[in-house]
């Protein structure tokens, strides 16, 4: 028979992705995520096709991205849309999450601007990438709304041949509040995510399975690595930790209220830290497991 220590130095990690959001955003965004990247301490990174800059940090990102998965960030708030969208954004500019918000709850998006909008955002991901996307998900969790997470679903069948998965927010509850980190936030984002999971899976397009990252940028006082620490509870096999790290630019702080919060998780995912957390978790980095 054999010991359960025997068992235990033997068993499979549980394998946890961690995906980088907003890749194209800026150069300073882009490059610190290929460095995470280089250095294996991020899974993933998903890409906002709108901004000017992905086709060059797309060429860039090849280089370095060997297994990481590489997908699709929907934009559909705060930033100019790659078409013209008369009721959406009717004078060139995305409006702000929370009209979107609104609007998606209420079921009154306008959804065929929004379908459009999301092939054109694959189209310039497809341009300059060679390749479908291996995930959506959406700026803002927006691919999760009523309305558009549907049309994710079915773009994610359509495109991927059942290899192409959809990030699904949604984490258990005991799990949220064992990890303390921004309870009501998660708890929103998560109650559409478990919509697109159920979604998802009759559609047979694969998910992660639970979810972390969340946290107040404007309250939050606790040092990132202290999070991580948090968003590492109770990860099980093909968790998904989400992240925003980069280097703050000058063209940053003109798009984005989120800059000094990028360059410390920058440097806490850069550090050694970082894997020994993951160690002490008994956790693996890596794309996402395909059944």
């Amino acid at each position: 028979m054999r010991s359960l220590v025997h068992e235990t130095a033997t068993a499979v990690p549980a394998r946890i992705v961690v995906c980088a959001d907003d890749y194209g955003l800026t150069p300073g965004v882009s490059r610190g995520i290929r460095e995470l990247i280089a250095k294996r301490r991020i899974s993933a990174t998903s890409a906002m096709t709108v901004s000017p800059h992905w086709p060059q940090e797309a060429t860039a990102l090849r280089a370095v991205a060997g297994d990481c998965d590489v997908g699709l960030h929907i934009v559909l708030t705060d930033h100019q849309p790659l078409g013209r969208l008369s009721q959406l954004a009717p004078d060139g500019r995305l409006p702000p999450l929370s009209r979107v918000f609104r609007a998606g709850l209420a079921r009154r998006l306008p959804m065929a601007e929004v379908e459009r909008e999301i092939e054109r955002q694959l189209d310039a991901f497809v341009a300059a990438w060679g390749a479908p996307p291996s995930h959506i998900d959406g700026h803002h969790h927006v691919h999760q709304l009523p309305g558009v997470r549907a049309a994710v679903v079915r773009l994610a069948r359509r495109i991927g041949g059942g290899r192409t998965w959809v990030r699904c927010c949604n984490e258990q509850l005991g799990l949220t509040l064992r990890r303390g980190v921004a309870t009501g936030k998660s708890f929103v984002i998560g109650s559409l995510g478990a919509s697109v999971e159920r979604l998802a899976h009759e559609h047979g397009v694969p998910t992660n399975a639970g979810f972390a990252g969340v946290y107040d940028f404007e309250k939050e006082t606790r040092p990132y690595a202290a999070l991580c620490a948090r968003f590492l509870v109770g990860q099980r096999d093909n968790g998904l930790l989400m992240c925003h790290p980069g280097y703050s630019d000058a063209e940053l702080g003109r798009l984005d209220t989120l800059t000094t919060h990028r360059e410390a998780e920058l440097a806490y995912l850069a550090g050694d830290a970082w894997p020994a957390a993951l160690s002490a978790h008994g956790l693996e980095l890596g794309p996402l497991r395909r059944a």
